[in-house]
Parts: structure tokens; sequence; C-alpha cells
């Protein structure tokens, strides 16, 4: 098996234990919980429903770019949010856009994340073009 971290050159990146994604065998790439975080690992959007979503697919656009994917390529999103009312309602002309081809997708409610500023966290599962750099 084969295994590739991809990193977005953020400068919190190394203080963490984890990776921003890992590419298996070359071909998919499975996104860590992506959170509402500035380049400099500040939560945006504290309260802001809204904005932290948004501030999430800025970042998984960072990473998928950066394993040579693109949005029609992700093929699975898992979505947490401590509202899940206020995330279905507030947020769906934000998500829309990233929803291309149809992917796979489940919401949940959970009573925190890891941080309890944090309201919103998404991960991606992404089929990786035969062009990309890690195929």
């Amino acid at each position: 098996m084969s295994r590739r971290v991809v990193e977005v050159g953020k400068p919190w990146e190394n203080a963490v234990r984890f990776s921003m994604g890992v590419v298996h065998s070359g071909l998919t790439l499975h996104t860590a919980g992506i959170t509402a975080r500035d380049p400099e690992g500040r939560i945006v959007g504290e309260g802001d429903i809204r904005e932290q979503t948004a501030q999430c697919f800025r970042n998984l656009d960072d990473i998928i770019k950066a394993a040579g994917a693109r949005w029609e390529d992700v093929v699975k999103y898992t979505l947490y949010t401590t509202d899940i009312e206020r995330f279905h309602t507030e947020t769906l002309e934000i998500r829309a856009p990233y929803f291309v081809g149809k992917p796979a997708a489940t919401l949940l409610e959970v009573s925190r994340l890891i941080d309890p500023r944090m309201l919103v966290e998404i991960e991606a599962v992404v089929h990786l073009p035969r062009q990309a750099p890690w195929v």
C-alpha cells in the first residue's frame, strides 16, 4: 500500500500530529476533518456558522488543489456541526457550489468539536485524476 501525506504549507501544519490529507494507493485522497482556521491556525467566524462553513470549504480547496484534484473529483463528504438546524438552513448557498456532480454526503450533529468555538468540521474523500502528482 502506498501512502503519501499532502501538505498545503500553512504555518501551523507542523504543530499538529495529523496531516490535512493522505493519498492512499495513488488514487484516493482522504482529508482530515477540516475546521474554520485561517492560514495562521486561528479560528475564523466565532459564533458565525456561515463564515465557518465558508472557511472550511476554502481550507478544503487548498488541500484538494495541493493533491492535484478538483471539486468534481470529490466522491464523499462527511459534515459535522454542533447545530444541524442552523447548518441546514443558513449554509445551503455556501455549500451548494462545492457539491459538483452530486457526491455522496453525510451530515451529523455532534455535541461539540475539538474547540468549543467551532461549529463546523468537514472531511472529504477525493478520487484523484490520473494527471495528479501523486498518481
